[in-house]
């Protein structure tokens, strides 16, 4: 990495592998337990492993990166020739990743800005990229950091997830929300909101909550240009689908992604999952 100014995110951005190689960009891996095995997410547990965990019940947690593994990606980026570091991770509300990141900055040899961007998924990607933008563009380190506070404040993610049960399960949602969908059969739509999130609207069907979500996509995309990602977690044919028919409805669309959440993000949504992020550039 040659740039003076480098972009380190945590492996729950989901950015695919060209991009992070095109820009530069170090993404430090969560672990995810099944059972009493520790696989690092994106390289020792893939989502089908996950999901076949899931369906057969079996315990799933998972935990941070430690101060130690963003100590490691700092003293990297530094020895390549970085004089600052930008350091973007997913929201403080769900994880203690920004919190290591935080004490490992402490001590980095290179100055280190640690940003909450409230986000996960590609919604945390389109920071990293719009911060490593400005990087190759010979921008300060300032500038890469407003440039993500920037992209990160005008991003809204969605999702649709077959049940709360995964989420009540992991502690990221109400567990009076969780029982109050149960008990009336309902499909949430979900949004993240301040970094939490949140339950938006109960849908009675599958099928009504998923053109909901794209409703609600379309709206949120307005005319103007945006970036968008569709997620989900073993729903490949309804995410295909679904992103056909935003790159259709949508005419401010510059880039459109398509892919499967990793193990971290799937642990608490569940098989089922699908997910749109609206990025405004």
């Amino acid at each position: 990495m040659s740039r003076h100014v480098a972009i380190v995110t945590d492996s729950t951005a989901y950015l695919p592998p060209q991009a992070m190689e095109r820009h530069g960009i170090t993404a430090v891996p969560l672990t995810v337990v099944i059972g009493d095995q520790a696989l690092e997410e994106g390289t020792e547990v893939s989502a089908r492993v996950l999901t076949q965990a899931l369906q057969k019940r079996k315990p799933v947690t998972t935990s941070r990166p430690s101060p130690e593994d963003f100590a490691g990606a700092y003293r990297a980026a530094a020895e390549a020739g970085a004089t600052g570091i930008v350091s973007l991770h997913l929201s403080a509300e769900v994880s203690g990743t920004y919190d290591a990141a935080v004490l490992a900055a402490k001590d980095a040899p290179v100055p280190v800005r640690v940003l909450d961007t409230g986000m996960m998924g590609m919604a945390l990607g389109f920071c990293a990229l719009a911060a490593a933008e400005v990087a190759e563009a010979g921008g300060t380190l300032d500038e890469a950091v407003a440039a993500a506070e920037k992209r990160a404040a005008g991003t809204s993610a969605f999702f649709y997830v077959d049940t709360l049960d995964y989420l009540r399960r992991g502690g990221r949602i109400g567990a009076a929300q969780a029982l109050l969908g149960s008990a009336l059969a309902v499909k949430p739509l979900l949004e993240l909101d301040g970094g939490r999130i949140e339950l938006r609207e109960k849908v009675r069907t599958a099928s009504k909550a998923i053109a909901r979500l794209e409703e609600i996509a379309v709206e949120r995309a307005g005319g103007s240009p945006v970036d968008i990602a569709v997620h989900h977690l073993a729903a490949p044919e309804r995410a295909a689908a679904l992103a056909e028919r935003l790159r259709d409805r949508v005419p401010g669309v510059a880039e459109l992604h398509v892919s499967e959440v990793g193990a971290v993000i799937g642990a608490h949504t569940g098989p089922g999952l699908l997910a749109v992020v609206v990025s405004p550039r």
